[in-house]
């Protein structure tokens, strides 16, 4: 099969992964005679930004194994994949690849957005120093690197690094580079004055957005500012930026007002907010803001409203999903959900919570149980 066919082959499979069909596509690359890198790395960056991280990891390490070299798309997209599923094992050793192939065999560093990959990798994973420690070694950083670093410091909540971090892009940016905070940065530094409390700060940096940066504040910039006053207790505040601003508010801006009610008490208020979520959205949807507004009514000790809310809900049929946790361990990702008696060593992980509790009370230890008002 001369290249002409592999490329036949190939542009057959970007077709379909662009259609977001990735059964044909996954039919197609099956059937191909012949495949080179382009085959490969089209199916492991198409299912990557598909959302279909399990099977772009999948896919790369078959290209692996085959002894295909390992490009820079394939190896963004991948740790894309291991970003969303939380494999800090293949995203380690990926790094490692990186420096063999390109620091230690070429004496190169890798490219910018190999490097904001790696970054993005580790942050998701929660491992901000080595997220820190890629960013610090890039020799040239762009927008998304700074982005990139500044987001993980903020999820974090490392609410006053962030802002650092912020403060020396700025300064940065001043000279030859021209690097400017975009839309994604503010999210980033807004989140970060949110988390940390930092009132005033993003009240002005909010207000830079459009004035000094000519950036209309999007609907996400919004949400954070609100949660921002919301968990601050301005309330009052929060409330009239959601009944002013230009865009129309969703769920998410009414939802974080209603957990600065929570937060500060604020029953009255949570009514009405819960009312305006509660007639926006579908009765699976507002599953998770009843459940939050009848505990709002129990920490008030409005029990008739608590009662009168609990048979609202089992009137609509509303069923609230379960929060699930996902851990990894010797490269193996595990879901659980509360009460979770499905795991093969489920056994031995209620023994080993139990041996924890026990040492817990022995150290004075009183769990929060406020979340769970009305159970009781």
């Amino acid at each position: 099969m001369n290249q002409r066919s592999v490329a036949s082959w190939n542009s057959m499979l970007a077709g379909y992964v662009r259609c977001g069909d990735f059964d044909g596509a996954r039919r197609v690359f099956d059937e191909m005679p012949c495949r080179n890198v382009v085959s490969w790395t089209t199916m492991v960056a198409g299912c990557a930004r598909g959302g279909k991280c399990k099977q772009a990891l999948s896919l790369f390490g078959e290209m692996s194994r085959a002894g295909v070299e390992l490009d820079q798309v394939a190896l963004v997209a991948a740790l894309t994949a291991c970003a969303e599923l939380g494999d800090l094992k293949l995203g380690r050793w990926i790094h490692w690849y990186v420096e063999q192939r390109f620091v230690v065999r070429n004496n190169e560093q890798p490219s910018l957005r190999l490097s904001n990959a790696l970054i993005h990798m580790y942050a998701s994973c929660g491992i901000i120093d080595d997220a820190y420690r890629v960013f610090i070694n890039m020799p040239r950083k762009s927008t998304v690197s700074w982005t990139s670093i500044i987001m993980a410091f903020a999820k974090q909540g490392l609410g006053k690094e962030a802002l650092d971090l912020f403060k020396a892009m700025l300064s940065d940016g001043v000279g030859v580079n021209e690097i400017r905070p975009d839309e994604v940065t503010f999210i980033g530094v807004l989140c970060a004055c949110s988390h940390a409390g930092f009132v005033d700060e993003g009240r002005q940096i909010f207000a830079s957005m459009k004035h000094t940066w000519g950036i209309h504040p999007r609907i996400e910039h919004y949400g954070c500012m609100v949660d921002l006053l919301s968990r601050a207790g301005f309330l009052d505040e929060a409330q009239g930026l959601i009944e002013t601003m230009p865009l129309k508010p969703n769920d998410v801006l009414w939802g974080a007002l209603l957990g600065g009610c929570r937060i500060h008490k604020n029953s009255e208020l949570a009514s009405g907010v819960a009312n305006k979520v509660v007639a926006e959205l579908n009765v699976n949807q507002a599953a998770g803001y009843l459940v939050l507004l009848s505990n709002i009514y129990a920490f008030a000790k409005r029990w008739q409203d608590v009662v009168a809310m609990r048979q609202k809900m089992i009137e609509m049929g509303v069923k609230k999903p379960p929060g699930r946790s996902v851990v990894q361990i010797n490269g193996v990702l595990h879901n659980f959900v509360a009460g979770d008696v499905t795991h093969k060593h489920s056994y031995y992980i209620y023994e080993t919570l139990h041996e924890i509790t026990k040492q817990a009370n022995w150290e004075d230890y009183e769990p929060d149980i406020t979340e769970v008002l009305v159970d009781a």
